[in-house]
């Protein structure tokens, strides 16, 4: 990582001073500021950390302005058509793609940590019947720590590995239960013969008294969603996650924090909101385009959701790989007659929105939540699960980074500063002489 200085002078002491300017292998360079507080006496001020790079990373690259994901130096592209999530989540926490024994190792040993304790089956079953899946998810990877102290020594790598591979191979297990006490249905045990996200399936629509297989399409699609969804940089659950790691808090708090974070409709609700738009274009009667002109125009609230993107300034591209999958899911669901309905509102609204200059001149490209809500909801997927699917995704690109921090000899515990605006120091007065 090479350096060279930019300078940096106070008008009104003229004093001055060189900051760093760190060069990373890809992307924009970063100014080094961990010494302009010490010697101007000054911080910095980026709400929502818009320009600010909070850690150093070798995990994923992002270029919004091309369109660009890859992961450990992969394009999202190959991966997606090549991989599979399992290898996936080797490559993202290992740095490289696995030989077979590597694989078959790693498979092995998910495999083997998917069950959950018997007694998280009575913690699960406390829940209201009514409960959102995701505060039962927030709930029970927080209460592991309770099962497994011995995650608590995470300057241990080994130690930091084992925990890994539990949350991995768990994750499903605990949405899928969740999902089976909202319907009363009895919790199904993880099959080992199956793969990931067919045995999500197993877990989520068998029941014991007949047997259940899922079309291999459908499990290809949901494999896709949950490459597609491994990983996305700093976003704001990666930061909670390396927020919370940061203090050597457990692996499973942590990670607990970054589904509490994720859960906020701003961030992995965002394909149930365009289930919503969909499902309400459908059932109006109406023209999208009557839709397309009320985002258009500034004196109406309304907006177009699964528009747009906080990084991308370009099409989303895992959007082009998801929107394929559409396809094959409702072709293998020829009578899902419902969700072809939603489907084909979408292809008009993303025809209309890309050829729009309103739309162009903004960079308002659809993203991939515009068309995994319809993927999940064709499987069988509830809306109030979409974003546990989410979880279950993501939680291998929470680990590598959490991984990632703790072996960074630079990290410290994460501590922002403030600009203060409030009162300045004032004195106390007895309540009987407030006015």
């Amino acid at each position: 990582m090479s350096k060279d200085t930019v300078t940096i002078t106070d008008n009104a002491t003229g004093r001055s001073i060189e900051l760093p300017v760190l060069h990373g292998t890809a992307g924009p360079s970063a100014i080094d500021v961990r010494s302009l507080f010490k010697s101007l006496g000054y911080f910095t001020f980026d709400p929502g950390f818009m320009s600010t790079a909070s850690c150093k990373s070798a995990i994923t690259f992002i270029d919004g302005e091309q369109g660009i994901l890859r992961y450990r130096g992969y394009p999202i592209e190959q991966l997606a058509e090549h991989s599979s999530y399992l290898e996936v989540c080797y490559l993202l926490l290992y740095g490289e793609l696995p030989n077979t024994a590597e694989f078959d190792s790693f498979s092995s040993s998910i495999k083997r940590h998917a069950l959950l304790h018997e007694a998280m089956r009575r913690f699960v079953s406390a829940f209201r019947h009514d409960a959102h899946p995701m505060a039962i998810m927030v709930g029970v990877v927080g209460a592991l720590a309770a099962f497994y102290g011995d995650a608590t020594n995470v300057h241990d790598p080994s130690v930091r590995e084992l925990a890994s591979h539990r949350l991995i191979a768990k994750m499903p297990t605990i949405a899928a239960w969740s999902y089976k006490h909202s319907i009363g249905e009895p919790f199904i045990y993880p099959n080992n013969s199956l793969g990931f996200a067919e045995n999500f399936l197993h877990m989520m629509f068998s029941v014991p008294a007949e047997p259940f297989k899922p079309d291999p399409r459908i499990v290809k699609a949901l494999d896709l969603i949950l490459i597609l969804h491994a990983d996305h940089e700093q976003n704001a659950s990666t930061s909670t996650v390396r927020l919370t790691g940061s203090s050597e808090a457990s692996p499973f708090a942590a990670v607990s924090a970054g589904i509490g974070s994720l859960w906020g409709p701003s961030h992995g609700g965002a394909n149930e909101a365009v289930i919503r738009m969909l499902e309400e274009i459908v059932e109006s009667g109406k023209p999208v385009q009557h839709y397309i002109d009320r985002a258009k125009d500034k004196n109406d609230r309304y907006r177009l959701m699964g528009f747009g993107h906080r990084v991308y300034k370009n099409y989303d591209p895992r959007a082009r790989i998801i929107r394929q999958a559409c396809y094959e899911v409702l072709e293998t669901l020829s009578d899902d007659h419902a969700n072809k309905a939603l489907f084909d509102t979408a292809m008009e609204l993303e025809r209309i929105a890309l050829e729009d200059d309103y739309f162009k001149e903004r960079k308002l490209y659809p993203n991939v939540d515009f068309y995994s809500g319809i993927i999940l909801r064709a499987i069988g997927i509830p809306m109030n699960m979409f974003t546990v699917v989410f979880a279950m995704a993501r939680v291998v690109g929470w680990l590598a980074h959490w991984n990632e921090m703790m072996s960074d000899p630079d990290a410290r515990i994460a501590r922002p500063r403030q600009l203060y605006v409030g009162k300045v120091e004032r004195d106390y007065v007895g309540i009987d002489k407030r006015g």
